[in-house]
């Protein structure tokens, strides 16, 4: 039995007590219940992991800025500290067992993929990619080894309760039989293009590596917000070339309230409208339309997304979705459901919404609360693997997110064969499904 079998079987078992050869420990804190944590990326929201990861041997950590590597070192002492993940990863000696990744955008797909190939369970930042292909790669990979390690994306609003409720009353039928869904977000953060050179990066920066897989930009500062204590993705999330603006941010969260209610997984069309096409930045204002395939307990559906100003049409003219600024509603043939992260409002619709079509479920059946999100994800790394945002669910909600932009690029409505994972009607729109990397920085590593 290797060391992660036994991690797994120990912690499964529930054992209380644990023989180590010359030394008798006990607990879930002892050190052969504790995972080989790697943290890449170690600034701003990895922050948000330390609680967590402290609870685990934290062996291995990585940063692109040497200053705030210093400091979690001090942090987390032992750790030997790396500025390059890919040499992290290929460092055998450290005996891995998972890995967290804080890092920027245009990173994820690349740092989940190439952990996953090494069997480690991984827990990554959102989003998972900023390209169907990545999101397509990093699901693949998840999928080949689905009973063997853990994943989460790190959509960590998804604790939230009023997701469980929000989601009870669509399948138990409160708004009568589903019709469409619409998010979105009200995120408006203009650019004009990429930066000019400026300056020279600062000597703790290692600027190539923060760059990594994506095209060359030269130096700027305007890129980075050390106020903000660490690379603010609200500084460079809008480029194409490192982000997927809104999509990628704010999107992932807000669409995550439909996705936990739909079963959804891949759409069949694409189609979008926004801002004009800039090649440097995202659209700030956009609104994308998917149809969705039915499912065992609801018919085809039309989902959408809306950003940036652009909202859907209320269904009451004194309920003002734009004080909403990140929500969800849900058609259905008897009401309507609006939420936000924290609450909901139901409002019944037509002669015959006479609520007679909710089943109640009676509270014993309700969806248990998930409690701490990143713990669920260490529970399931030493037990069942079981997560609740895994890179299946995550990966099948940022590939439909993401085929919106390619929508939206081509300039038309486009067909998708989720199954091969291609546009059928669109050459052009295909080979936007993809994004260029530089030499050293596969994809698939």
């Amino acid at each position: 039995m290797n060391r992660r079998q036994f991690l797994k079987r120990s912690t499964a078992s529930g054992a209380g007590l644990l023989i180590l050869p010359g030394i008798s420990l006990s607990g879930p804190n002892a050190p052969s219940n504790k995972m080989n944590v790697a943290m890449i990326g170690v600034e701003g929201r990895a922050k948000a992991h330390y609680g967590c990861a402290s609870g685990e041997n934290v062996v291995a950590l990585c940063d692109i800025n040497d200053n705030f590597l210093a400091k979690a070192a001090k942090k987390f002492e032992g750790a030997k500290t790396y500025i390059d993940w890919r040499k992290l990863l290929d460092d055998k000696s450290l005996n891995l067992d998972a890995v967290i990744c804080s890092t920027t955008d245009h990173t994820h797909a690349h740092i989940a993929t190439w952990a996953m190939n090494r069997d480690l369970h991984v827990y990554c930042e959102k989003p998972l990619a900023n390209s169907v292909e990545e999101a397509r790669t990093a699901r693949a990979a998840y999928l080949k080894r689905k009973d063997k390690i853990a994943t989460q994306i790190g959509t960590q609003r998804h604790s939230h309760p009023n997701f469980n409720r929000v989601r009870e009353l669509i399948i138990d039928g409160a708004i009568g039989e589903l019709k469409a869904a619409y998010a979105w977000g009200d995120r408006q953060l203009p650019k004009p293009g990429y930066f000019p050179a400026k300056g020279e990066p600062p000597p703790e920066l290692h600027y190539d590596l923060w760059i990594g897989p994506s095209p060359f930009h030269p130096y700027n500062p305007g890129y980075f917000d050390y106020a903000a204590k660490g690379s603010n993705c609200l500084n460079w999330n809008m480029y194409w070339d490192f982000g997927s603006g809104q999509i990628g941010d704010m999107g992932s969260h807000t669409m995550d309230l439909c996705w936990n209610a739909l079963d959804a997984t891949l759409p069949t069309t694409a189609e979008a409208k926004g801002d004009a096409y800039n090649p440097d930045v995202t659209p700030v204002r956009l609104e994308s339309h998917f149809d969705m395939p039915a499912n065992d307990w609801r018919p085809a559906i039309k989902l959408s997304w809306y950003q940036g100003g652009a909202m859907p049409k209320s269904p009451r003219s004194w309920v003002d979705l734009k004080k909403i600024g990140h929500g969800a509603m849900y058609k259905g043939d008897k009401g309507f459901l609006i939420c936000d992260f924290g609450s909901r409002l139901l409002i019944p619709f037509g002669d015959t919404a006479d609520m007679s079509c909710y089943n109640r479920r009676p509270k014993e059946k309700m969806i248990p609360d998930m409690g701490n999100f990143q713990k669920e994800w260490v529970d399931a790394c030493k037990g069942d693997l079981k997560t609740s945002c895994n890179f299946e669910y995550a990966g099948n909600l940022i590939e439909t997110m993401l085929l919106g932009l390619v929508a939206y690029r081509a300039g038309k409505k486009i067909k998708y064969d989720g199954a091969a994972g291609r546009v059928t009607d669109n050459a052009e729109a295909d080979a936007l499904l993809k994004r260029t990397y530089r030499e050293g920085w596969p994809l698939n590593g």
